[in-house]
């Protein structure tokens, strides 16, 4: 089936009204002509019979105050875009359950008026899944409290149900936005790269049904990563690939399942950020060489970002297995977090230009808004977390995940009288997500979830104690089967292998909005996690940036607005406050600090801190004495990857069990000593990937940490556009373990069987650095010791 086939049959579907109008040989009722406006050929987009190359940018109206949506469309339109991509995120519209709100800054409606005012189209992804380093994917907490680990993205009633809902709301809002109404949408997505996550097709037609019976009638289209365009493509939606790089290779993927026009759904612009690790930057040079490339094929594309703004509030996400994402989304996209054009904005607008239409002509960008300096203020009034808590204690025998207790996220007290005894260690079954340990209000350890990190040990004791874990939930995994993401402690908790019972649980629930609990103020310094209040006074208001870089780690509040959260680890130093959000005279100022600040000061600067690390600052870990043991282990397999950048499935002689996996790079294709890996995924005997909830990183030989973030765990994120890579800078590049052998080696969790790997090199044209030849792959029990 073509897809000219389907825009046909749905042009068809309108006849039957006494007026008629021609569009080519047919003749169409007038309730056809706007649905015939907009149309799928065999070779094009069609808009009014006229060829429409989409070049599109992605821009999230959630991460934009409302009162500059306008200022950013306008710098869209200016850097050549004719259409802007918007997300929905179902638990930004219904954080309760039945609960809708589509008011002030959750007007979709409006930002999609304001596009088509601006000149923009509109490409529409409600969901329900969207990924986009947003809490959870944006589906909303709630779900988890139905029971299992596996039913979210699937066809369980407990997730179609009310999946259903939700959509026929979006069309009961936007509905009237598409272009067969009038308004600016061209075409909406369904579900989102689901070929990355799942296999079940039926699923994504009861998907694309559920947008059909909520009355959208435009053309439906799914993305997927180049390598999944194939396996997840169905009869009836138009196919897009995401990819950040060889976009020759995406289009081929496309061509592989359908026949019309090549689109990217996802062209990187740069990428998202993370807590600890360096600000990443992507390069305008190979980009805008790559968008000429596609253009020059008659092909169409989104960037992804054209402008990231900034995760307000307690939005932000969580990359898998478990590493946080910063607030700023600035992703080095061409239009900065606070509007800015630059440099980069510039090389993207002079590459497009050469491709637009004839009599096209693009306008100026805007001006910048204001920005202004605050001058330094403290914070001199204070409140314990402790103080704060609610009265009234949920009692439980044994901890479960807090969506068990309708709380939604925040800061969670568990306490549990602990008799005399002598020194012993408690561990939790799991916690979500960093816990500070207290007996009778002094700290002796942290839990830690990025670390699976999950006892502490405990002093002897001469008589009964209260012992106190206090937990901060930073954010849902939003991406991966780990979008199961429950949080809170997790029971049973054990001392010395027994479990402590009969626990009273007190919640600070931030709900949708961070909403601040009740709080009574002192004046002067309290230790330990506590609120802290002071004030600014300006004469005119403009754009800042909350230099926070003096403080631990928790959130920020601006006249009672939630900003975000805040790290001193980094790599964001500064929060970006909008001129809208400061009044005129006085300005609260609330900050929440788990850790304790080393200076209660703030001032605003004029522009922003986005890669300063910290690690100093971090949670105390203990140093690794880790090492491999992989003497007298057989390799499981060992062999020569093929060269280039396809992903590449390994299947042993025979399936072997154990709880460790280690790849062993023996040599790379560029005679270089250094190794890389996009993704690395297990195989069961069914020939599927394991589930990857569970893993760690047990032990890594080298990983670049200064000029890029060549992180172990990007090989196990899910995220082909990252990797790990071997240290080839400072220090680390000349310490021992940076030359081959480089040695990976993950935990499981538990024991497991594995047939097979499947291996994603580092993904870029030819002669990138670090892309395995020779390797070996061992599986065992236990491949580390120390």
């Amino acid at each position: 089936m073509t897809i000219k086939s389907i825009s046909r049959r749905r042009v068809l579907r309108g006849a039957g009204a006494a007026a008629a109008a021609t569009v080519g040989s047919l003749m169409l009722p007038l309730s056809a002509q706007a649905a015939a406006r907009f149309t799928i050929s065999d070779t094009d987009f069609m808009l009014d019979g006229q060829r429409l190359q989409i070049r599109c940018g992605e821009m999230h109206f959630a991460r934009v105050p409302r009162e500059y949506w306008q200022h950013r469309l306008k710098a869209i339109k200016a850097m050549g875009l004719n259409t802007v991509c918007a997300y929905l995120f179902w638990n930004y519209h219904e954080w309760r359950e039945g609960r809708f709100d589509w008011q002030g800054q959750r007007d979709a409606a409006e930002f999609c008026k304001l596009a088509q005012q601006e000149g923009l189209w509109v490409i529409l992804r409600p969901g329900p899944y969207a990924c986009a380093e947003w809490e959870m994917g944006g589906l909303p907490w709630w779900l988890l409290k139905q029971p299992g680990d596996a039913f979210l993205r699937t066809r369980d009633p407990n997730f179609v149900k009310p999946a259903s809902r939700y959509m026929k709301e979006v069309g009961r809002v936007l509905g009237p936005m598409q272009i067969t109404h009038g308004g600016p949408i061209l075409m909406v997505q369904v579900e989102n790269e689901y070929g990355f996550f799942g296999e079940d097709l039926d699923y994504m037609r009861g998907m694309k049904q559920m947008l059909v019976d909520a009355g959208f009638d435009v053309p439906l289209f799914q993305c997927n990563p180049t390598n999944a365009v194939v396996k997840s493509h169905i009869d009836g939606l138009f196919n897009v690939a995401n990819f950040g790089s060889d976009p020759m290779t995406g289009f081929k993927a496309l061509d592989q399942v359908q026949k019309g026009p090549r689109m990217c759904g996802e062209y990187y612009s740069g990428w998202f950020d993370t807590w600890g690790a360096p600000h990443r930057r992507g390069s305008a040079a190979g980009a805008v060489a790559d968008i000429q490339a596609m253009l020059k094929v008659n092909g169409s594309f989104s960037l992804y970002m054209a402008h990231g703004g900034t995760s307000f509030g307690l939005w932000g996400g969580c990359d898998r297995p478990f590493r946080p994402d910063t607030s700023s989304y600035d992703y080095d996209a061409p239009i900065s977090e606070a509007g800015w054009t630059g440099e980069k904005f510039a090389a993207y607008r002079d590459g497009i230009k050469p491709f637009l239409q004839a009599g096209e002509t693009l306008p100026p960008a805007p001006a910048p808004n204001p920005v202004i300096a605050i001058k330094p203020f403290t914070l001199k009034e204070s409140c314990a977390v402790a103080a704060a808590l609610p009265a009234q204690a949920i009692r439980a025998v044994s901890p479960q995940p807090i969506e068990q207790y309708d709380i939604s996220r925040g800061v969670v007290s568990y306490r549990v009288t602990l008799p005399a005894g002598p020194a012993g260690t408690l561990e939790a079954a799991k916690v979500r997500d960093l816990a500070w340990v207290s007996i009778d209000g002094k700290q002796i350890g942290t839990m830690d979830t990025r670390h699976r990190r999950f006892n502490v040990d405990i002093p002897a004791r001469s008589k009964p104690v209260t012992l106190e874990i206090l937990l901060y939930t930073i954010a849902r995994v939003n991406f991966g089967v780990e979008i199961h993401d429950r949080k809170g402690l997790h029971g049973p908790v054990r001392f010395n292998g027994q479990p402590l019972e009969n626990w009273e649980i007190r919640a600070i629930d931030f709900d949708a909005d961070g909403v601040l609990p009740p709080l009574t103020w002192k004046t002067g310094r309290t230790q330990g996690a506590a609120f802290w209040r002071g004030g600014f006074d300006v004469a005119q208001t403009g754009d800042t940036f909350l230099d926070m870089s003096g403080w631990g780690q928790g959130i920020v509040w601006i006249n009672g607005r939630c900003l975000g959260r805040y790290w001193s680890i980094g790599p964001t130093q500064t929060m970006y406050l909008p001129g809208p959000w400061i009044r005129q005279g006085r300005n609260e100022v609330v900050v929440l600090d788990l850790t304790g600040p080393r200076t209660a000061r703030i001032e605003g600067v004029k522009a922003p801190i986005l890669d300063k690390l910290r690690p100093e600052l971090d949670l105390a870990r203990p140093p690794s004495k880790v090492k491999p043991a992989l003497e007298g282990v057989k390799p499981a397999h060992e062999g020569e990857f093929a060269q280039g950048s396809a992903v590449q499935d390994v299947l042993f002689a025979q399936p072997v069990k154990g709880r460790q996996f280690c790849l062993e790079s023996l040599d790379a294709f560029d005679g270089k000593q250094y190794a890389a890996v996009a993704e690395l995924a297990l195989l069961g005997t069914d020939g599927k990937p394991l589930n990857q909830s569970n893993w760690t990183i047990a032990y890594v030989s080298s990983e670049e940490f200064t000029k890029e973030d060549g992180g172990a765990l990007n090989a196990i994120n899910g995220q082909a556009s990252d990797f790990w890579h071997t240290a080839y800078s400072g220090k680390a590049a000349t310490a021992p373990g940076a030359k081959h052998p480089h040695r990976l080696i993950i935990d499981l969790g538990k024991d497991d069987v594995v047939a097979g790997m499947r291996y994603t090199p580092r993904q870029g044209p030819e002669g990138v650095t670090g892309r395995i030849k020779h390797y070996r792959a061992y599986v065992g029990a236990a491949l580390v010791k120390g």
